[in-house]
């Protein structure tokens, strides 16, 4: 573990100290990988000395371990707040819509969990078998039972989020083969996907008429 994390309290040249390493170690395993980032290169992207890197994590893996637990706790908040008592196509395209969002704003640390994912989760394979998953079956039953009352159409909900989740971090993964594909029309990239993904998911969800 992290012996700055694992103090009570941190002076404010400490705290700004162990951001600006895991900021840095964020940049270098997101374009590296687990297996291909050092300690060393990690203290050279942000400028300190191998030395006093170490007095503030022990070790790579502890730094990986202290930016995963921060993502997940970050990646579900979207989840978090699918309200039952919304409307449910609006509770699921705005939950898409946030998704996208997170998307444009933190795509080294969807590049660092989809590294983590294809490496077979074993850092973070705890938190994806109890917190991620508590959370995905409890939203889950909130989807089938909004299907079940008729207020959306049928829809198996694990595939459902899957898909969210497929559609929008896409847009992270793969970003340098969207923007060229696209080319011209990169630059908007997130503004079409928030519509075209929202006129996608509205038309699966609404009942059927009649």
């Amino acid at each position: 573990m992290a012996r700055a994390a694992s103090a009570k309290t941190q002076t404010r040249i400490q705290k700004e100290k162990s951001e600006l390493i895991l900021s840095a170690a964020l940049e270098v395993f997101a374009a590296y990988g687990f297996r291909g980032t050092t300690i060393d290169q990690i203290a050279a992207e942000a400028g300190l000395s191998k030395p006093n890197l170490l007095y503030y994590f022990d070790s790579k893996d502890a730094i990986h371990e202290q930016l995963l637990e921060d993502l997940l706790d970050t990646w579900l908040d979207p989840l978090r707040s699918l309200d039952a008592e919304g409307d449910p196509v609006d509770e699921i395209t705005s939950y898409v819509i946030r998704k996208l969002e997170m998307a444009r704003d933190f795509p080294r640390e969807s590049r660092l969990f989809a590294n983590e994912i294809l490496q077979g989760a074993p850092r973070i394979m705890d938190q994806i078998a109890g917190p991620l998953k508590d959370l995905v079956d409890e939203k889950a039953a909130i989807i089938t039972g909004w299907a079940d009352a008729g207020r959306i159409a049928p829809v198996d909900p694990y595939h459902l989020i899957f898909s969210i989740w497929a559609t929008t971090q896409h847009y992270a993964d793969f970003d340098i083969q969207v923007a060229v594909v696209l080319g011209e029309r990169a630059d908007q990239r997130f503004d079409d996907a928030a519509a075209y993904l929202t006129n996608l998911f509205t038309k699966l969800l609404r009942p059927s008429e009649g």
